[in-house]
């Protein structure tokens, strides 16, 4: 069962007055038929495979006969389960294809809010200069940092690894680029120390720093040939550089991403947001959680969070662990790490 749908049903039970213990709340059968063939079997999934993923999550029992469902169970999960096959069953008939992973974020998106429309976050699409052609938001958090990204001149995303936060942001970038909206696109890290020195690595400055900055060169090459990057780099349309590169400049007609800026100073935050010029858009990205900064320093994006929310212009997009896109382990090491420090500060107050 999806983690989510204890919540969820327990919402609403309490909306519906319904009590657990209540026989008609824990034995509903619904019968579902869907009428393009085609659709269904994509739908369905290889031998089923996706109508077991949708009852294994939810909770209930899935049985197809042709292009025939019957779904039983809670009467809650019976109809979240309907909700979930009539949405995805709609993205198809839009032509947008259905994977496997999607089932996974419609669970999560239709859990938190069972009013969603799933077509109006997996049918936004960002047009990119690749074989993909364009680049679809998988939850509401996604959605809602794209429309940030077009609405606003700065925007700060803020969650865990795996949230899409850089990787989206890439994608905003490139879509301006090729729709001329922007003459360049500018990519920066702080080139901060994760537990390695960087002194002791080999080569001159420039190879020392690349490692720091491969994430970008690694989400950059996803959405665009690799000769076409290199061109563009070569003519200085596309810029990669670390963050101690930005001081004195004024960065007019681009779009500027700050990655890992959980690891700026207080100073270094300043100075980059102050770069910012005229027809420029600046997203900035990290996760406050995992600070590589030492002891003594404290962290910029921790510092910009508490004093430039409420600014006109600036728009603020908060990511959870429930919006992590990657592999499945990785929400669930996030949540051990939780618990972990959790249980350190609880030690902490409460010592044995």
């Amino acid at each position: 069962m999806h983690k989510d749908l204890s919540t969820y049903l327990r919402k609403k039970s309490l909306n519906l007055g319904i009590s657990p213990m209540d026989e008609n709340s824990i034995n509903k059968k619904i019968k579902l038929t869907f009428s393009d063939i085609d659709l269904t079997k994509q739908l369905f999934g290889e031998h089923n495979h996706n109508l077991q993923k949708i009852a294994e999550a939810v909770g209930i029992t899935i049985h197809a006969r042709g292009s025939t469902v019957i779904i039983q169970g809670d009467s809650i999960a019976t109809n979240l389960a309907k909700n979930i096959l009539n949405q995805l069953y709609g993205l198809l008939k839009e032509k947008l294809p259905v994977y496997p992973s999607d089932i996974d974020y419609a669970v999560r998106a239709l859990c938190s809010d069972d009013n969603i429309k799933l077509k109006d976050i997996f049918l936004d699409k960002v047009f990119i200069a690749s074989k993909k052609r364009f680049i679809t938001p998988k939850n509401r958090s996604q959605k809602e940092y794209i429309d940030a990204i077009r609405n606003y001149d700065m925007v700060f995303g803020i969650g865990p690894a795996g949230t899409g936060k850089t990787y989206l942001a890439m994608a905003m970038a490139v879509s301006a680029l090729s729709k001329k909206q922007i003459n360049r696109i500018i990519l920066t890290r702080p080139a901060v120390e994760a537990g390695e020195t960087l002194g002791f690595l080999p080569g001159d400055l420039t190879e020392k720093i690349d490692p720091y900055l491969r994430p970008l060169y690694d989400a950059l090459h996803d959405m665009m040939r690799f000769e076409k990057v290199s061109n563009l780099m070569h003519q200085g349309v596309i810029e990669v550089a670390p963050l101690a590169f930005m001081r004195g400049r004024t960065l007019n007609d681009a779009f500027i991403i700050l990655d890992e800026a959980q690891n700026t100073t207080s100073e270094q935050m300043k100075m980059f947001l102050t770069r910012i010029g005229f027809n420029s858009k600046t997203v900035i990205t990290g996760d406050i959680t995992q600070t590589d900064l030492p002891v003594n320093k404290s962290s910029g994006l921790i510092e910009t969070k508490n004093i430039l929310q409420g600014i006109d212009g600036i728009e603020f997009v908060f990511f959870s662990k429930t919006d992590v896109v990657r592999h499945k382990l990785v929400q669930k090491i996030i949540n051990a790490y939780e618990e972990l420090e959790a249980s350190k500060k609880n030690n902490t107050i409460n010592p044995i």
